[in-house]
């Protein structure tokens, strides 16, 4: 018989579950799709994100040795320190390597630009443009073409493996040097391949490979700094919480979780007699802009359940008021409070679970067009999002037909019978 009353109220107000199931099908439909991106959406934002260059630094340990004596600080300008070129690879030998999207060393070394008889101090920059290098069974390829995306070169990129060289805009307007042409440094003849936009400091410059700086300077394998590109995720509380402070289980979480701060700690144990630190402004403009997508995205998902809620609960509200007799007339039977609410919670489960099946794969659908029309790639919908939206459903389906419920196991069956509330 019960089984034989839920039937018949859905054969009976197709209309009226039809409205409900609508409801529920494009809020679920919409919760489905930003649950789906929110989840995923982490590593994709950040990809997009590092094409504003690097987020860590790693100088030598001994930059960070402040020497003053009575308040004058005797540290000499010059570059004292290097990290070991060799040392480079085991960047991808950490924890989170696969987060590494790339690494750029640097080596400037002061230089004498012979021209016309004159000389003129100069600074060449060594990098890596993009190096071929190999750790353990892994080969990859990094330089400043991925850390550095917004390097714009009119010509040819140099070859790491040659003694070619940009030089930047600025420099280049002043001794009007155009690619193709040759110029004399330090006593070496180097080809000029093309002109380097850099929108920085390496526009008075000149870029070239980093053998060739080490070279100059008489120091074979030398590194200066290391710009590093990561993925990483926002700080938070335990991001910013020492290491040396915490015990076993929360040093773990903290160390296997993408901050910028435990992926500069792993550098620093990969990397000997080095200092890492994420570049603040980089790092905490990410941080920010996740925050605020997620942020968005739960009040979209919110939104619409709350919307959903509201069209079950008018439904389901019209639906009482059209059936207060059979309500009556059932209380009049016999029935108690819990028998008739379960007719209708009965209901209420069953058209979730269908508007949720609906939704769910609504939902994907539109995760996946999200995907490829926003990040030009596939979302993917992880397994244990499908019971999470069938009890999402529930959840909204049920808070939208209490009121109504409540107010159906309340009637008095005169009233009831007479079509009255």
């Amino acid at each position: 018989m019960f089984a034989r009353l839920v039937y018949e109220s859905f054969r009976r107000q197709k209309r009226r579950k039809l409205l409900a199931g609508a409801a529920i099908t494009l809020g679920v439909t919409v919760a489905t799709a930003m649950i789906a991106v929110a989840t995923d959406i982490g590593d994709k934002i950040n990809r997009e994100l590092r094409t504003i260059g690097a987020n860590l630094l790693v100088t030598p340990e001994e930059d960070t040795l402040d020497v003053e004596i009575g308040g004058v600080n005797l540290k000499p300008p010059t570059d004292g320190a290097f990290l070991n070129e060799a040392d480079l690879p085991k960047i991808k030998g950490t924890f989170w390597h696969n987060n590494i999207t790339g690494f750029a060393p640097m080596l400037p070394v002061n230089v004498l630009l012979q021209r016309n008889g004159k000389t003129e101090n100069l600074t060449l920059l060594g990098t890596y443009f993009a190096k071929q290098l190999s750790y353990g069974k892994e080969d990859f390829t990094t330089g400043v073409r991925t850390t550095h995306p917004w390097w714009k070169v009119t010509g040819a990129w140099p070859d790491d493996n040659s003694v070619d060289v940009l030089v930047g805009e600025r420099l280049a307007a002043k001794l009007s040097t155009k690619a193709g042409d040759e110029i004399m440094l330090s006593g070496r003849v180097l080809h000029v391949v093309g002109i380097l936009s850099a929108g920085g400091a390496e526009d008075d410059q000149i870029v070239a490979p980093i053998a060739l700086a080490q070279e100059i300077l008489g120091r074979p394998g030398a590194v200066r700094r290391v710009y590093v590109s990561a993925l990483t995720k926002p700080e938070d509380a335990l991001a910013r919480r020492d290491p040396k402070s915490m015990s076993g289980p929360v040093y773990d979480r903290w160390y296997c979780s993408p901050y910028p701060q435990s992926i500069a700690y792993q550098l620093q144990e990969a990397i000997p007699h080095s200092h890492a630190e994420q570049i603040r402004q980089v790092a905490q403009n990410e941080g920010a802009v996740l925050t605020r997508i997620e942020g968005l995205i739960f009040l979209i998902t919110l939104a619409a359940l709350i919307a959903s809620a509201l069209a079950v609960s008018a439904a389901m509200a019209t639906t009482i008021f059209e059936r207060r007799g059979e309500v009556g007339l059932m209380k009049a039977l016999g029935a108690g409070r819990v028998a008739v609410a379960s007719i209708f919670f009965a209901e209420a489960t069953l058209l979730a679970i269908i508007g949720g099946l609906i939704g769910f794969a609504g939902g994907s659908l539109l995760a996946h067009q999200i995907g490829r029309s926003i990040f030009n790639s596939n979302i993917s919908i992880p397994p244990v999002l499908f019971p999470v939206i069938l009890a999402i459903a529930v959840i909204v389906t049920f808070a939208g037909s209490a009121a109504a419920i409540r107010k159906a196991v309340g009637l008095d069956p005169v009233f009831a019978l007479r079509g009255e509330l």
